[in-house]
């Protein structure tokens, strides 16, 4: 089994967009919060969302006519080229038929459904043009990001909703460590639409104002969008040309609940814990902060505090969500995460959750990195990303030479 490492970060945030501006941003706290321009939502009730503004795609990429793909499509391929740049790869390198490419979604290329759908409407079967048709299947996330790169290996969507990008980390792990693959890019991309803010809200999951994750006063989501992507490497190939990888990926676990379409289970989610755990050879005492999935909504946050607890204790490391700074990004949420996994480990920092004001007595025990981002030198970090459907992915990451302190029995004990 080959070693994981984590040698390219590519962001396409609403709070920044390429590597030093994300950076920047997470530390400091900001929100990408702003009124919501991809669509008229001007008869909604609530009319924020977290887009991602002065994105050129025309700018950012290479190899791709942007005339020719939907909005998600060109996330996904400008974080992979930024990953790449990040990387140190030049244009043509590293050698194609090696190189794969794994990216999540939830909705795939909505907003041009959406239009197709205002076409028809307006205009019969006729009005449908067939370029805007070609734009619309989903699999053509990951071929955008191929095609940007000229990777020639696998290139894969997974549509398992909001954890599908730890779902393409996992994915992207067995391919390298299995020698298949010497470099694999993995992440996810999202656009905001109307029909997924029309969803949550009917769900009465829409914060009116703010995202504010673990506060009392929680009321639920902001949308977000972006593209989030990572360039996972064998060890030995980010050795033999001289990388200086950010992190290693340590291991993973995927599990569904199969229980309920909108609902979480703690029970399922804390199983989830234990096999990432596991399949990392890192004990609970060894995780030194977890980036929280962490929505905002009242269920969701009361839920993953409860599995915390059941793995960690009542003394659980600091958790914090990201998503109140950039939205919930769907399919790109759990990349994102792992983005500021990474960036915790490197640059020495916990990302805060913002917007948290009052303490809930149902959380007792769970520290959520209020407001402000805290110094800390993180050796392991575990990355949450949870579902509809009950689909649970949960991928831990280490510091470079880190390894488990506990030892394989300790860690069945604490396990």
């Amino acid at each position: 089994m080959r070693r994981v490492v984590v040698t390219g970060l590519g962001p396409v945030s609403s709070i920044g967009i390429g590597l030093a501006p994300f950076r920047e941003a997470l530390r400091a706290g900001r929100s990408g919060a702003s009124p919501i321009s991809s669509f008229d939502a001007a008869k909604f009730p609530r009319r924020l969302a977290a887009e991602v503004r002065d994105f050129d795609p025309h700018a950012l990429l290479r190899q791709l006519d942007p005339d020719d793909w939907g909005r998600a499509s060109l996330f996904a391929a400008a974080a992979a080229r930024l990953a790449m740049h990040d990387a140190g790869f030049s244009e043509g390198a590293p050698p194609s038929e090696r190189t794969a490419v794994v990216i999540g979604t939830t909705s795939g290329e909505s907003q041009v459904l959406e239009e197709m759908t205002r076409a028809l409407m307006a205009g019969g079967f006729g009005a449908l043009s067939s370029k805007l048709m070609r734009r619309l299947p989903t699999h053509r996330l990951a071929e955008a990001a191929a095609e940007e790169l000229g990777a020639r290996g696998e290139a894969l969507t997974l549509t398992t909703a909001c954890s599908a990008s730890n779902y393409a980390l996992g994915y992207a792990y067995d391919l390298i460590a299995s020698g298949e693959y010497d470099v694999v890019i993995a992440g996810g991309a999202d656009a905001v639409c109307c029909w997924a803010h029309a969803g949550f809200l009917r769900l009465g999951a829409i914060a009116e104002s703010r995202c504010a994750p673990f506060d009392r006063d929680r009321d639920g989501i902001l949308v977000g969008e972006g593209g989030a992507s990572l360039l996972l490497e064998a060890g030995d190939h980010a050795e033999a040309r001289g990388a200086r990888p950010y992190a290693e990926m340590l291991g993973y676990g995927l599990n569904c609940d199969a229980a309920h379409v909108t609902a979480p289970n703690a029970e399922s989610i804390a199983a989830c814990m234990r096999m990432a755990l596991a399949n990392a050879a890192v004990a609970p005492s060894e995780i030194d902060w977890v980036c929280a999935h962490g929505t905002g909504t009242p269920t969701n946050d009361a839920v993953e505090a409860a599995a915390i607890r059941a793995v960690f204790g009542d003394a659980p490391p600091p958790m914090s969500s990201i998503k109140s700074m950039l939205g919930h990004t769907m399919g790109a949420a759990s990349a994102f995460g792992a983005i500021a996994s990474v960036l915790s480990i490197k640059d020495g920092f916990l990302p805060p959750t913002i917007n948290w004001r009052t303490p809930d007595s149902d959380l007792a025990g769970i520290d959520p990195i209020a407001n402000m981002a805290r110094p800390a030198q993180p050796r392991h970090v575990q990355n949450n990303g949870f579902a509809f459907g009950g689909n649970n992915a949960i991928v831990v990451f280490g510091a470079m030479e880190a390894s488990g302190a506990t030892g394989r029995a300790g860690l069945a004990a604490e396990l």
